[in-house]
């Protein structure tokens, strides 16, 4: 077994957390029971506009996407607090008007393992609470919380997280019924998490995923679906039909899921958890990108061959929903688990050609790193009334 994650799943689920949090909304945005987050980072800024006003040069807004991180764990704690994660790729991180990425793990201290005794065949992931500065340091703005680790440490595990990610002004989504809205260059964007654990909006209930799909598009712009489903390892880089199963779960059925919540009005759907690079389709004028592989961590990430392969994905989206134009930024994990530019461009190589293999004419990546603009002809916009 490659040293990737157990989860305790279904014995856990008496901890689950289903309370929306409320938060005072964002300039522009509307004031709602939904979590709102996110806030502003110090100077320097990313591009943003006035609160209200449209996008300054009519492009829409730059969206950015990376896979699962792990800002330290009992395997080893990465010097600076975390920052040295993230120096050689925090350039492609700030620049984008929103950048997002899956929290593997804890921010937190004390509190119980759900590994109980240590075990090499379990892993809980907690790093310092101070090592969320590393995240916004780094470029991001929102994590998702919705995945295998977010529960290692329980409920107490959760709520120090959540509370760590707040204190540096950086918004989170993924728990039960969350709904989470920024507003960037004047245009509203939802963002809403879904995994198959009992603490996330579930990935295997598609008519409440629909449902939570549509309710985000009702107070935004754009929505953005976050999954974190498939199975896991170095052989897994298809995405298969139907459901996968992984250590006994059941880790939902991601393309049915996908092209579930497009129905529902999603724009972008965006996914980690196997591991490894997936393909990346167009589905009714949709984009979605299944895997981007590991992002960061240090001595908890299995590497070598197609484990050690990531990227940045960025894309352009309007306020329609639409993905103007992006591109696959190629990336490799070195050492104990940091992410480099990879001038190889292996990462890159890997996503068009599954894309190419399991979508067909619904690929949504070219060979030179850009997104297909547009579904193939026979297929209709949607966007639910």
């Amino acid at each position: 077994m490659w040293p990737a994650r157990l989860v305790a799943g279904g014995a856990l689920a008496a901890f689950a957390v289903a309370i929306l949090v409320t938060a005072t909304a964002l300039p522009g945005s509307r004031t709602s029971a939904e979590h709102t987050g996110a806030q502003r980072r110090e100077a320097p800024q990313k591009n943003a506009a006035v609160p209200g006003g449209p996008a300054p040069d009519g492009g829409g807004v730059s969206i950015a996407w990376v896979g699962d991180i792990t800002p330290g764990s009992v395997h080893g704690l990465p010097p600076r607090d975390g920052r040295v994660l993230f120096s050689h790729v925090r350039g492609p991180l700030r620049t984008p008007d929103l950048t997002i990425g899956n929290l593997e793990g804890t921010l937190s201290v004390g509190g119980a393992s759900k590994c109980g005794r240590p075990s090499p065949a379990c892993f809980a992931f907690q790093a310092p609470p101070q090592n969320a500065r590393a995240l916004r340091w780094a470029g991001f703005d929102v994590m998702n919380l919705a995945n295998n680790h977010a529960f290692d440490f329980g409920a107490t595990g959760q709520e120090q997280t959540i509370a760590a990610l707040r204190r540096t002004g950086v918004g989170h989504t993924g728990r039960p019924g969350q709904i989470t809205v920024v507003r960037r260059r004047g245009i509203r964007i939802a963002l809403v998490g879904f995994a198959a654990y009992p603490w996330a909006a579930s990935i295997t209930d598609l008519p409440a995923a629909r449902a939570l799909v549509a309710r985000a598009g009702r107070r935004a712009e754009v929505v953005i679906a976050l999954v974190h489903a498939g199975a896991e390892g170095a052989d897994r880089t298809h995405t298969p039909e139907g459901p996968e199963v992984a250590f006994g779960e059941n880790r939902g059925d991601t393309r049915a899921f996908a092209h579930a919540v497009v129905d529902a009005g999603a724009d972008l759907v965006l996914g980690s958890g196997p591991h490894v690079v997936r393909g990346v389709e167009r589905y009714r004028r949709r984009l979605i990108a299944y895997s981007l592989g590991n992002f960061a961590g240090w001595h908890n990430f299995g590497g070598g061959g197609a484990l050690s392969l990531s990227g940045i994905l960025r894309v352009t989206v309007g306020a329609d929903g639409m993905a103007s134009s992006g591109r696959w930024l190629p990336l490799r994990l070195t050492g104990p688990g940091v992410p480099q530019p990879d001038r190889t461009g292996a990462s890159l190589q890997l996503a068009a050609q599954l894309s190419r293999e399991d979508f067909g004419s619904g690929a949504g990546l070219r060979p030179d790193g850009r997104i297909v603009r547009r579904s193939p002809v026979t297929e209709i916009a949607r966007r639910p009334g």
